[in-house]
């Protein structure tokens, strides 16, 4: 479009999305004075806002310049503007967030420069939607949040926000009316508790805390208080003791990260109560689903938000976008939890991801695995499982990467048609010298080494001691003599009295006999001659 063209200014609405207006910012702009509506994203401008455009952008309500590459400070205050809807994301804007216009109810402005603290008043109580993430916004998160009682969506993560969450105890009231459903704060360096304000959140789907400094254990009331939580992600923070039974109750959870924690305990059994593990979508209760969708992909105002999340799947990390409300998930990766894996865990048949590496877990690998019938990736390295590896697991035609490595598994690797396909086949058993079989080197029929028995070690041991006792007392014996003769002077030389007595009578017996073969042997030979 020429920049130079001069458009009617009765025009209230300009839609030119994924137009090619770059890289030039359009100076016909500003002869749009009626303007309620304003669509340029992906347009290809890379130039500098200029400051007649915000005088402009004030009588407009909705406003979108997403994925672009546009620079410039955001004005020092967006009071003065009318819009509801404010979409500046993925460009190149520069400075700290102003003040709100008051009747703003969605901003995004993630993938940017910007930079300083979150204003103390966010002058929009009717915000429903606010995206910053991937941007480097710092200091602590304001009390203000807990006014926010409109707030459905809310994502921070990858900035460089420090200190505890607010505590919203003093906001009670407001708190019990705030209806978010997704909060995600990931990729900060906040730290303190696990936030308490979240109580008070009770129609929360969405919880991404990972990649913090949170710590201490995690709360008991989350059940109870969370009931509609789907997806909770608290991979890499410093949580530690048992992971609450309270937690495997929540009937719609169908993702929980918790990797890389100091997590102790075990699994509970409960843990077949997560329903969203078990059902498919098609029994999935039709509301939940719903929200889940709701929760993870928004679209207002024809805006639309898609939740971005890297999950670690298959041996590495992937990014799920608006795909992420199906992937049922199950990490506990790097903690340190011990314990039987519980039979319950075949029950999870939607699990598409199961990955419990890096713990103490002992015992058998479950019977029922092969019902996990979804399950594209599975990892239980670097465990003390013993005993065989269940034949099930051929079963599992989804499958498509697997490891067992570095565990205490003993017996032939089950066969199948899936196994086969999968790559790196030693890797995924190594570190199981008791393995054997194919695609192993080690063949099954190679005779075994002999293993002693309890009986034959207890015979050793007898033998053993016997010739440790026997050679204990002859040493004491001989000690007890030296001792005798050492402090007993007339024992002695009356020992070595008949020694002495004892030596001649032998040295003559051996004499006279000696002579008297002698002469014997000289008579016969001189008879011979």
């Amino acid at each position: 479009m020429n920049s130079t063209w001069v458009p009617p200014s009765s025009l209230t609405n300009i839609a030119l999305r994924s137009c090619l207006l770059g890289p030039k910012f359009p100076l016909w702009l500003r002869w749009l004075t009626r303007l309620d509506n304003l669509d340029i994203s992906n347009t290809s401008i890379s130039d500098t806002v200029p400051d007649w455009f915000w005088t402009l952008a004030s009588t407009v309500k909705t406003l979108n310049m997403r994925h672009n590459n546009i620079s410039g400070y955001l004005p020092s205050t967006m009071e003065f503007m009318r819009a509801t809807a404010i979409d500046l994301s993925s460009n190149q804007f520069n400075g700290p967030i102003p003040k709100l216009p008051i009747n703003l109810t969605d901003l995004y402005l993630s993938g940017n420069n910007l930079v300083g603290p979150l204003p103390l008043d966010f002058g929009a109580p009717r915000l429903v939607t606010l995206i910053l993430f991937d941007n480097s916004i710092s200091g602590s998160i304001p009390s203000s949040l807990c006014k926010l009682r409109s707030l459905l969506l809310l994502d921070m993560s990858k900035n460089k926000l420090t200190g505890t969450m607010p505590d919203c105890s003093t906001s009670k009231k407001n708190m019990n009316s705030l209806n978010i459903l997704n909060l995600s704060l990931r990729n900060n360096n906040l730290s303190g508790g696990f936030p308490s304000f979240l109580q008070y959140c009770q129609k929360l789907i969405f919880l991404d805390l990972s990649h913090n400094h949170f710590f201490g254990t995690l709360p008991t009331w989350i059940q109870e208080k969370l009931p509609y939580l789907a997806f909770l992600r608290l991979r890499s923070n410093m949580f530690y003791g048992h992971i609450p039974e309270e937690l495997t109750k929540l009937v719609n959870l169908q993702h929980l990260d918790l990797a890389y924690n100091n997590l102790t305990g075990s699994i509970a059994k409960s843990i077949v109560n997560c329903k969203g593990m078990i059902a498919t979508r098609d029994d999935y209760d039709y509301a939940v689903y719903s929200a889940l969708g709701y929760g993870w992909s928004m679209g207002l105002n024809d805006f639309t938000y898609t939740e971005n999340v890297m999950v670690v799947t298959k041996g590495q990390e992937r990014l799920y976008t608006g795909e992420i409300m199906y992937m049922v998930n199950l990490d506990l990766s790097c903690n340190n939890i011990s314990g039987d894996i519980p039979e319950e865990i075949g029950t999870l048949v939607e699990l598409k991801n199961l990955n419990l590496s890096w713990n103490t877990f002992s015992g058998k690998i479950p019977e029922n695995i092969g019902a996990l019938v979804q399950v594209e990736s599975l990892d239980l390295s670097n465990n003390e499982l013993s005993g065989e590896i269940p034949p099930s697991l051929s079963a599992l035609m989804s499958l498509s990467w697997l490891n067992l490595s570095y565990n205490n598994l003993t017996g032939e690797v089950p066969s199948g048609d899936q196994l086969q396909t999968l790559k790196d086949p030693e890797y995924i058993y190594i570190g199981n010298s008791g393995l054997c079989g194919p695609p192993l080197s080690k063949n099954c029929s190679q005779p075994k080494r002999s293993t002693a028995t309890r009986e034959h070690h207890d015979d050793v041991t007898n033998e053993v001691s016997f010739f440790f006792a026997m050679g204990s007392g002859y040493v004491m014996g001989i000690w007890v003599v030296f001792c005798i003769f050492l402090f007993k002077r007339k024992w002695r030389v009356n020992w070595y009295s008949v020694c002495d007595s004892l030596y001649d009578w032998v040295y003559v017996q051996v004499a006279v006999t000696w002579s008297s073969w002698t002469k014997e042997k000289t008579a016969e030979a001189e008879t011979d001659c």
